[in-house]
Order: structure tokens, then C-alpha cells, then sequence
């Protein structure tokens, strides 16, 4: 895994051997943001970043000129590689929270302007998640929300469905 562009294009973000998240393949974030880039201006944006794994999205999204990046996972095995990781690369606007990333939705009062959600794929209701972010409005005005997600679901008939992108096993949907 690498960081694509930015300020710290081509770092590597090596996790440990007893990691246990999927994380977001090279190609598919790469896709992501050539679309993100064609859609919204990630500089001086505030980003929300749940079920963070790796924190690759974050690392990308830090490195692209974001203001601030809240990265949200329970796991501790993971917080900490995250922790470690920004650290090492001396990216201050990351904010590691190690919390659930769905209680965290019910007690954020913060607001943001991109917030990005990969929850397990197996992980049960994930076709709620949409409704709750915009339920306890924590996107800004013209906000953008995006879900991994697998093929499984299908959001094209939710009332803030924006865009669909398929990169093989990887689905983002876009709501605005």
C-alpha cells in the first residue's frame, strides 16, 4: 500500500502481520480520488474518515492538502498503526479516535465536509449508515458522503444517491 499523490506521494504504509482490516487496494483509492478531483476540492477540507483499518484513506486524503481528517476504529491493533503511522510521516491534521465508528455518528457534533464510511462488508445494516450520517447532519452544506461497500448493496433509489463507481470487488456510492 502506498500514498498515490500529494506531499507524500509514494510513502508506504506497511501495516503488521496481525492485521486483520481489508484495506481499500491501490487501484480503486486511486480511482476514488481521480473522481474526488473532478467532483470537490480536498484542500483545507475537514474529512471524517470511519472504520478507518489502515488509515490509507486518511494518509491520502492528509497528504492531498486536507485541513483536518478524523479517523475513527475500534480495533486497537489498527488505532495504533494509525497513531504510529501519522507520526511517522509528521501529519498533524490526522485525529486517530479509537472509538465504535457508529456511536461515534450519535455523539459527533462536529461537521464535515467529505466523510468517507468502509465497514466490514459482512457487517450487519451497513445500509443504514447513509441515512444515520445525514439523520445527525454531520455533513456541511454541499457535503459529500462515500461508501465502500461490496456489491450486495445497492443504494441507486436513496434520495441522496449522487454516483456509483465499480472497481472489481470495491463499490463507492456518492451522496450529496
Amino acid at each position: 500500500m502506498r500514498i498515490i499523490s500529494g506531499s507524500h506521494k509514494g510513502r508506504t504504509i506497511v501495516p503488521p502481520r496481525n492485521f486483520r482490516a481489508r484495506p481499500t487496494t491501490d487501484f480503486a483509492k486511486e480511482s476514488l480520488f481521480n473522481v474526488l478531483n473532478n467532483i470537490t476540492d480536498i484542500v483545507d477540507s475537514e474529512i471524517l474518515d470511519l472504520f478507518a483499518g489502515t488509515g490509507s484513506i486518511s494518509l491520502e486524503f492528509a497528504s492531498r492538502g486536507a485541513k483536518k481528517v478524523d479517523t475513527v476504529e475500534i480495533n486497537k491493533i489498527h488505532h495504533a498503526f494509525i497513531r504510529e503511522t501519522v507520526s511517522k510521516f509528521g501529519l498533524e491534521q490526522i485525529h486517530a479516535i479509537k472509538t465504535n465508528a457508529l456511536k461515534f455518528i450519535l455523539f459527533c457534533t462536529a461537521t464535515y465536509d467529505i466523510i468517507f464510511a468502509d465497514p466490514p462488508y459482512e457487517m450487519p445494516d451497513i445500509d443504514k449508515i447513509p441515512d444515520t450520517i445525514f439523520e445527525y447532519n454531520l455533513l456541511k452544506t454541499n457535503g459529500l458522503l462515500i461508501m465502500e461497500h461490496s456489491e450486495k448493496y445497492d443504494f441507486s433509489s436513496h434520495p441522496k444517491f449522487y454516483d456509483n463507481r465499480n472497481y472489481g470487488s470495491v463499490n463507492f456510492t456518492f451522496f450529496k
